[in-house]
């Protein structure tokens, strides 16, 4: 695993508590979505308040995200990073087709660039601080032509870009379809959990949840939100946690190892 110092330095020889997360066993647990609609927003608020969510990332452009940017400046715990929205598909027999584009990814690469620095100051007067990480909406920060993208936006804010810069391992196995849309409902239960807590290796690990209460993100995902909310509540999963000595953190616990805060 790429530890941060390998990105930044940090002063005073801080990097020594941040050494120490990356040998015991560190679980973040984020949640895309949050800002995209009000049951999203409660589900984060309540795996958040009676589960092991300790992050989210905020989608900006829905009209749902000042409520979310409200509950996260209300709780200093939850971390809080930008979930750069420029598009999403959907599989349709057998093809991915758009639902919609917030900015074409085929086309002038300045206007893409320009899109994710105008939702990182939408997130800056949302919430008044920076974000502790980055990611995006359905991965399209992993596609080839966007990727030097926002690896310069992270290393400009010196956080991490998910399963990119900063050293945390990402995993998005707590997920109830498969790569073409298809449920799988037995990725979602409080077993399938705890099997991902017993595999952790020693370092960070992000794993990714997408919480939700009720229907009303017009998603085919979200029953299986409402199943994560379970999941992610269930006292069977918290006692995994605790037996197995993992560390819950926020993406904001590892930038303030990364500082040499305590």
């Amino acid at each position: 695993m790429t530890g941060w110092a390998t990105h930044w330095s940090w002063p005073n020889g801080s990097a020594s508590s941040l050494r120490g997360l990356m040998t015991e066993r560190t679980l973040i647990v984020n949640a895309d979505d949050f800002g995209l609609s009000p049951g999203v927003n409660a589900g984060v608020a309540r795996t958040h308040e009676h589960g092991i969510l300790t992050s989210a990332s905020l989608m900006v452009r829905p009209d749902a995200a000042a409520e979310a940017a409200a509950y996260a400046r209300a709780t200093p715990a939850l971390g809080l990073g930008l979930h750069v929205d420029l598009g999403e598909w959907a599989r349709h027999d057998r093809t991915w087709t758009a639902v919609y584009e917030v900015v074409s990814l085929d086309g002038d690469p300045g206007a893409v660039e320009a899109e994710i620095q105008a939702q990182l100051d939408r997130f800056r007067g949302l919430t008044g601080r920076e974000p502790t990480h980055l990611d995006s909406h359905q991965h399209v920060h992993r596609w080839a032509p966007l990727v030097d993208m926002f690896r310069r936006v992270a290393a400009e804010l010196e956080i991490p870009l998910r399963n990119d810069l900063g050293g945390v391992r990402y995993c998005g196995d707590l997920y109830g379809h498969d790569e073409h849309g298809n449920p799988i409902p037995e990725a979602v239960t409080p077993d399938a959990l705890v099997e991902i807590i017993h595999g952790l290796g020693p370092g960070v690990t992000e794993l990714a949840c997408h919480p939700g209460i009720g229907a009303d993100t017009g998603s085919a995902y979200d029953r299986e939100r409402e199943q994560e909310v379970e999941v992610l509540c269930d006292p069977r999963v918290a006692e995994a946690v605790r037996a197995e000595g993992v560390a819950l953190r926020s993406y904001a616990d590892i930038a303030s190892a990364g500082s040499g805060a305590r």
